[in-house]
């Protein structure tokens, strides 16, 4: 990156989605190496920390109290159980990042993202496509790990996903990866450029 690249005066939220094993942490670690101010949001969980984590680090560990109370302030943007454990995105952290020119990905499923979607219009979001269902049918077919059924329930799930892919604003299909890599960023950088973001740099070429 030229270090003529200059910071947004105001981040954007970028909501990612995407089937399992369509590629998406791959394309997303290619972004953070090539944008500046680009990065995760940490989760908070009602789970235990585990050996190694950290506390505002790898998440925010809290009671499942708090946790109930965090959605009852609306100050989750989107929250979700698994396997018995709760996990959600705090509006706040994201909030401050965005104001200091940082942006922030949510790597999330499409029901989660629904809900970004409604707590946050303004976010940015994109769904990245694998080159065809049968594509990712064939991998898990591939590894000889899993039992038919296994695969045929995860399949289910891919389905589900990409059945929600017409409410995104960007699709990114991640068939040859070079030019995934170059659309995904493309549309980060391009959102990054916009008006209502660079206030500053109007207000330095214009007059009056």
């Amino acid at each position: 990156m030229s270090s003529s690249w200059t910071p947004p005066d105001r981040g954007a939220l970028f909501v990612v989605t995407g089937p399992s094993g369509v590629g998406k942490s791959t394309l997303l670690l290619a972004a953070f190496e090539a944008i500046p101010g680009l990065g995760f949001s940490v989760s908070a969980t009602t789970r235990a920390a585990r050996a190694g984590e950290t506390d505002g680090v790898d998440y925010h560990f809290v009671n499942l109290e708090r946790f109930e109370q965090l959605v009852r302030d609306e100050a989750l943007l989107e929250w979700a159980q698994v396997y018995g454990r709760r996990y959600g995105t705090p509006r706040k952290p994201v909030e401050e990042a965005l104001a200091a020119g940082r942006s922030i990905v949510l790597d999330i499923d499409v029901q989660g993202a629904r809900q970004v979607r409604r707590a946050f219009p303004e976010c940015v979001s994109i769904f990245i496509l694998p080159q065809s269902v049968g594509v990712l049918r064939q991998r898990l077919l591939g590894r000889g790990t899993d039992s038919q059924d296994i695969i045929d329930g995860r399949m289910r799930q891919v389905q589900e996903q990409v059945d929600g892919c017409g409410e995104f604003d960007y699709l990114v299909v991640n068939d040859d990866l070079e030019l995934a890599n170059r659309c995904f960023q493309g549309v980060i950088f391009a959102e990054l450029q916009r008006a209502e973001r660079r206030g500053s740099l109007v207000q330095r070429f214009t007059t009056g």
